[in-house]
């Protein structure tokens, strides 16, 4: 939520992730899985292959055959007005080629609806025959995990405490809240890009599973420019829904090879992928009233949530002085030494005066000292960092062409390497938004120039001007499937170099629900290793309908919390020694 969007790719280091997609099971009050999980492909793109069984568990006989329906329905008792009927959704999977060397397994089941709706839908693990026409509902097992609201399209829960492996699994879904039925599309839905999904992934080892990593604290990093003079905090532009549009020409394949990483919780490759789960980052921009004080802008967030942040993310300017154009500054040479791992998000102009760099300035060599004092200064640190370049070129028409730009980022690439500033971590940043799909390939400067894809999403909700509440999930979905889909950075790993979500005028506990569904999102999405909060409003407004900041009201900051204590996000850092 940077000026005008942000997107960020990151090339993959460490063991290789494998994610699957498999059928799922229908939704309701019992929801079973029984679906066959392919091998994982090599390349980490994912399969969805349709549950073998679902049905509606239920003591209703005109139901007739539910096996065989096109929808499954949850209800609980009474349900309709009637006490006797009460219906679970049920669906099967038999899971199969994990190896035996795979650690850290998740599995996120994703059935879809058609409406909105004030329920809470539980999946439990279930006994029920996801084959029989119309089976009784039973004794729910061990509940899993919850969706305390329904919205419309695909709901997803983690029953990884579930799913543990190969072999047959069974799910069922049980509604509370809502004493009318709410359906699902089943497996044999015509639509089948409908079906009920489970996604499966993992890390592969090479030995025998070391034991999770101990929580570490995370870093955290303010967007805004830094004194001596005013710095401009980066403006947002509201994203749209990404929609299919035509393919486009993927690029050459990669041409570095990711590190193969020791397959072990605990560990971070050399371009700054966690062996496991995924970096929780912040940026939190300082102001005049604090005396442009970037550390404590951090710092104040992290006592509100309770934690260190991983990563602290910040905006730099070609201006080369002050805290704004030379970087690292005092504040980010004290975050790496208490553990957080720099971003320094680089921008093609200067802050103070408002001026606008060309991309073709940049690499006619007109600025050739800045670029190489910078890469010194990076040099310098001695530990990996991120580096970006213009996060967001997309929305930068003024600075010149697709081509240009990725002239400009090569020339900005290459004199770091000259420079010796190999520690670099590049992260390419676009909006990733769909009506700009087009236009990726393009922008792309090569496998060689990228080490982490990133992008910037958001629910705005009505700070656009949109009616539309989208899930997390729905939220980071889209420009991730896209990148599948197209190809484009495969191998490499994902950041949301930004991201966030409005309050709901109608609803005032939806943000907390938000954050704490958050962390489900970012398992069901396992190339993303990174996610960065954008606590600022940016380009909009703050009003009582709109305010996209983490920290407003004491909902929002407990529900943000709890998603920063889940053991996903809790990855060791490494150390980083500025010198």
């Amino acid at each position: 939520m940077t000026r005008r969007g942000v997107h960020r790719l990151t090339r993959y280091a460490g063991s290789r992730r494998r994610a699957t997609v498999f059928g799922v099971l229908s939704v309701g009050v019992v929801a079973g899985l029984v679906a066959t999980m392919m091998p994982l492909l090599a390349d980490d793109a994912a399969a969805a292959v349709v549950a073998v069984a679902d049905t509606t568990a239920t003591t209703v006989p005109q139901d007739g055959d539910n096996a065989t329906k096109t929808t499954l329905a949850t209800c609980p008792a009474p349900c309709d007005g009637n006490r006797f009927g009460s219906r679970d959704a049920i669906v099967g999977f038999t899971v199969s080629g994990v190896p035996a060397t795979a650690v850290n397994l998740r599995a996120t089941l994703r059935v879809h609806t058609w409406r909105d709706a004030t329920a809470t839908v539980t999946a439990y693990a279930s006994d029920v025959d996801a084959t029989a026409r119309r089976p009784a509902p039973e004794q729910l097992g061990a509940a899993l995990d919850r969706v305390s609201t329904v919205v419309k399209g695909f709901n997803e829960w983690d029953v990884s405490d579930l799913v543990r492996g190969n072999g047959d699994w069974t799910v069922a879904l049980a509604q509370s809240g809502l004493d009318t039925r709410l359906y699902w599309a089943s497996r044999e839905n015509r639509d089948p890009g409908l079906h009920p999904r489970l996604l499966i992934s993992y890390d592969v080892g090479t030995g025998t599973p070391s034991a999770s990593p101990t929580p570490s604290a995370a870093p955290t990093t303010p967007p805004t420019p830094a004194a001596p003079s005013p710095s401009v905090e980066p403006s947002l532009s509201p994203s749209r829904t990404p929609s299919p549009v035509p393919a486009t020409t993927a690029p050459p394949p990669p041409t570095k090879t990711p590190d193969s990483g020791s397959g072990r919780c605990g560990t971070v490759s050399d371009l700054l992928v966690p062996s496991c789960g995924a970096w929780w980052g912040m940026y939190s921009p300082a102001s005049a009233a604090t005396g442009w004080d970037h550390g404590k802008a951090v710092t104040d967030v992290e006592d509100q949530v309770g934690r260190r942040f991983d990563v602290v993310h910040r905006y730099h300017d070609f201006s080369n002085v002050g805290s704004n154009g030379a970087f690292p500054d005092a504040y980010q040479q004290e975050q790496m030494r208490e553990g957080r791992i720099p971003f320094f998000a680089w921008e093609s102009r200067i802050f103070s005066s408002g001026t606008v760099l060309t991309w073709a300035d940049v690499y006619s060599g007109r600025h050739d000292g800045t670029i190489d004092a910078v890469a010194g200064r990076i040099r310098a640190v001695g530990s990996p960092v991120f580096m970006g370049f213009d996060h967001e070129p997309e929305d930068e028409p003024a600075k010149g062409s697709d081509a240009d730009f990725v002239r400009a980022w090569r020339y900005v690439h290459d004199r770091f390497e000259a420079a010796g500033a190999n520690n670099a971590v590049w992260v390419w940043v676009m909006m990733g938004w769909s009506g700009h799909y087009d236009r990726y390939a393009g922008l792309y400067p090569g496998d060689r120039y990228v080490d982490w894809v990133g992008y910037d999403p958001y629910n705005f909700h009505v700070c656009n001007g949109s009616t539309v509440w989208k899930s997390p999930h729905d939220t980071v979905g889209g420009f991730y499937r896209w990148l599948d889909e197209h190809r484009l950075g495969v191998g490499k790993p994902r950041m949301l170099a930004e991201f966030g979500t409005n309050l709901h005028p109608g609803d005032p506990n939806a943000k907390r629900r938000w954050f704490e569904e958050f962390p489900a999102a970012l398992k069901a999405h396992p190339k993303i290793k990174a996610a960065i909060y954008f606590n600022s409003a940016g380009m909009t407004r703050k009003a009582g309908d709109c305010d996209m900041t983490m920290n407003h009201n004491a909902s929002a900051v407990a529900g943000f919390a709890q998603a920063g204590r889940d053991s996903y996000l809790r990855q060791p850092t490494p150390t980083v020694k500025p010198r």
